[in-house]
């Protein structure tokens, strides 16, 4: 029986079908089918064959994996079934109605119509991360994306000599003039060699003496091209943004410049040849406008995150060298390691530091204020550079964390002997331990050692896979995602805790349950396959929702970039569209499902 005109009506407000013309949509009507259901009915049951695609129009469902966890709960909008009919796989999943319900239920040859016919629906049922465009050519991109933001400002009656000042501290080649009124002015570093020092200005005189009062500016949706063409027709290297009277911010020719050559390799030769860790914290602070840019090309995430780790690495061997140098060579052999996020080699544009010493077993009590030392030049150094100090203090500058191999030996096997819950967080972070600069050989065995050991204690493996579990991903009843309820970030989710991690979680137990050296997540999870670890099904899926989880945290961190804000990983999901939700939704699922499998004992699902 077709479906009703209110049901078509409804399907015509539902993402993809909202794509279909209105003659294809009643064509659709025809085939598909209204059913009810009532509180405790089936849909399917794991292991059933689903001939049919199930969209609720009212009430509610409740998605369930093998073991009887609940992985959502669904509502009005949301489709179930796709996953079967797609992979052509019996069931891995229960649906029961919870709630009176009425659905729209499409058999499975008329959904592969859709997919063959209709483009929207096909990439809306493409559970891959679409490609990205190709790199936007510089010229055709719009200021407000390179410009600077909140350029330096004086008054018309700060001094020459103030300004100067303000300049030279801020290194920065002009200063813009301005009053309650607006943009006034701008003064650049050759208007003070040529009007002030050539021409013998009162350098106690007012700003507004030497400032040329510009008419030469443009709009924030301008086009590097106008900035260009502006520059080389007036023979200038600095134009202000504005937006009426406001003043937005800035592009200079060094902008344009560092634009065109930014890389991470330009970013880590600046890092590298840097004197003091303040010269380095003028590069790493270009990190974010990089990770605009790895982003706007399409990069994948973990080319994305290993280029931005790269340069922590590159600042923390310049430091530790620079602190060699003014410390003096050290007295016995040591390795600096880094874990968390930079560890795993996946830092975004926001990150701290985590870190820790192992020394030689040479090591002299008399040796230890050395290591000490060394240790807070290099993460003072990386504060400055924006490497903010751990909250954890997971830092060498901790005494814990900085000592000899064999004290470091006896951390692991205590925590494998004995995982209480502060041993199994230190052997999370510890597992994600990665070697920076010094001695690599202090390492290898060392972690030969504990994973042999993790892996044949049965009741620390139980342990560890227990509390990953305790990093859920944000499912529940509202379109299928659970925001925070409270609190600054109240109907957001988050990102990292409850998006990334879960996957970061299960990647650190396929390490142990299969001895795996690597420690990049996504590394992780290949090697997990490659070694029968994790399921072919099953892991292709969980690579794919943490390619989606992934990428979408970077793109909202490049959004938030882009708008003059800093980066985090709290995501309002109003923001996303039908399709996004949907897709992302998913990609939660299909993590919780693998947690669920490890929970119970049984690997990775097919």
């Amino acid at each position: 029986m077709p479906l009703p005109a209110n049901l078509i009506q409804f399907l015509a407000s539902v993402h993809p079908y909202d794509s279909l013309s209105e003659g294809d949509l009643n064509a659709l009507g025809a085939v598909c089918e209204a059913r009810d259901f009532a509180p405790g009915d089936l849909a399917f049951a794991v292991g059933d064959t689903v001939a049919d695609l199930f969209i609720i129009a009212e009430g509610e469902v409740e998605i369930t994996d093998e073991t009887g966890v609940q992985l959502s709960i669904l509502g009005p909008r949301n489709s179930f079934g796709e996953r079967a009919l797609l992979r052509g796989d019996a069931a891995s999943r229960t649906a029961t109605v919870t709630a009176q319900s009425r659905m729209i239920v499409m058999p499975a040859a008329t959904l592969f119509e859709l997919i063959e016919g209709q483009p929207a629906v096909a990439r809306f049922f493409d559970r891959r991360r679409p490609t990205r465009a190709d790199r936007k050519d510089l010229t055709t991109l719009p200021v407000d994306q390179l410009m600077t933001r909140n350029p330096v400002t004086c008054t018309p009656q700060t001094t020459i000599r103030e300004a100067a000042a303000m300049m030279h501290e801020a290194h920065i080649s002009s200063i813009c003039v301005t009053s309650p009124d607006g943009l006034e002015g701008i003064v650049t570093v050759r208007d003070m060699t040529g009007r002030v020092v050539a021409q013998g200005a009162d350098i106690n005189g007012p700003i507004c003496d030497v400032m040329t009062r510009t008419q030469l500016t443009l709009g924030p949706k301008a086009l590097v091209t106008d900035v260009l063409h502006l520059m080389v027709e007036r023979g200038i290297g600095h134009i202000p943004i504005v937006d009426g009277a406001d003043l937005l911010g800035i592009v200079t020719q060094t902008d344009l410049t560092r634009a065109q050559a930014m890389s991470s390799a330009d970013l880590v030769g600046r890092v590298a040849k840097a004197d003091e860790a303040a010269t380095m914290a003028r590069a790493t602070a270009e990190i974010p406008q990089l990770l605009v840019q790895l982003v706007e090309a399409g990069n994948r995430h973990e080319v994305i995150t290993r280029l931005i780790t790269d340069i922590a690495d590159t600042a923390t061997r310049r430091l530790l060298a620079l602190a060699e140098a003014e410390l003096g060579a050290p007295p016995v052999s040591y390795l600096w390691l880094a874990c968390g996020s930079q560890g795993r080699q996946e830092q975004t544009g926001v990150s701290d530091q985590d870190n820790c010493l192992i020394l030689s077993d040479d090591v002299t009590d008399a040796d230890m204020p050395y290591f000490a030392a060394l240790a807070k030049y290099v993460s003072d150094g990386l504060d400055t550079c924006g490497y903010f100090y751990c909250p954890g203090d997971m830092m060498a500058t901790n005494p814990r964390w900085c000592q000899p191999l064999q004290v470091w030996r006896g951390y692991f096997k205590g925590w494998i002997a004995k995982p209480d819950p502060e041993a199994q967080m230190l052997a999370s972070v510890m597992f994600d331990l990665r070697p920076i600069g010094g001695d690599q050989t202090l390492f290898a065995d060392l972690q030969k050692m504990t994973l042999k050991q993790a892996s044949k204690n049965s009741i620390f493996t139980a342990h560890m896979v227990s509390n990953s579990l305790k990093h859920q991903p944000p499912l529940g009843l509202l379109r299928g995602l659970a925001t925070i309820r409270s609190g600054e970030h109240r109907n957001q989710l988050d990102l990292k805790h409850a998006g990334v991690v879960p996957v970061v979680d299960l990647g650190r137990i396929y390490t142990l349950q299969g001895r795996l050296t690597q420690v990049n997540t996504r590394a992780r999870l290949e090697a997990a396959m490659a070694a029968g670890v994790l399921s072919s099904s099953g892991g292709a899926d969980l690579l794919d929702a943490y390619d989606l989880i992934a990428v979408t945290r970077l793109e909202h961190q490049a959004a938030q970039i882009k708008a003059g804000e800093k980066p985090g990983n709290y995501l309002d999901p109003s923001q996303l569209s039908d399709f996004e939700r949907s897709h992302l939704r998913d990609a939660f699922v299909v993590v919780k499902t693998m947690q669920s499998a490890v929970g119970a004992g049984k690997g990775a699902i097919g």
